[in-house]
């Protein structure tokens, strides 16, 4: 089984920062072979792609939305993904949560709970 586990969210002001972090766990799991997302569910809306870190190569790819202001970065000695966010705005509230994907996968294998990130204006 492979369990990722969200943390960092919470309540800021706009124009403030957060950094969400993903913990990747499971016997069988190597998290450095994965392409990692992170992903957000607005109230009311579907769920969006945020930005994701490739499985090989690093390469960082990101939503229109985050670009300038958020950046994904991964730790795989701790099996961790790193969502950085400056610049925050009360369009970005949401239930945020990440997500792994094998490298001969056309979707994410995997999903963790999620973690709310709330902007106040």
């Amino acid at each position: 089984q492979v369990q990722l586990v969200e943390s960092g969210g919470g309540l800021v002001q706009a124009g403030g920062s957060l950094r969400l972090s993903c913990v990747a766990s499971g016997r069988t799991f190597t998290f450095s072979t994965y392409t990692m997302g992170w992903f957000r569910q607005a109230p009311g809306k579907e769920r969006e792609f945020v930005a994701h870190i490739s499985w090989p190569g690093g390469r960082t790819y990101y939503a229109d939305s985050a670009k300038g202001r958020f950046t994904i970065s991964r730790d795989n000695a701790k099996n961790t993904v790193y969502l950085r966010m400056n610049s925050l705005k009360p369009e970005d509230t949401a239930v945020y949560y990440c997500a792994a994907k094998g490298y001969d996968s056309g979707d994410y294998d995997y999903w963790g709970q999620g973690t709310q990130v709330t902007i106040s204006s």
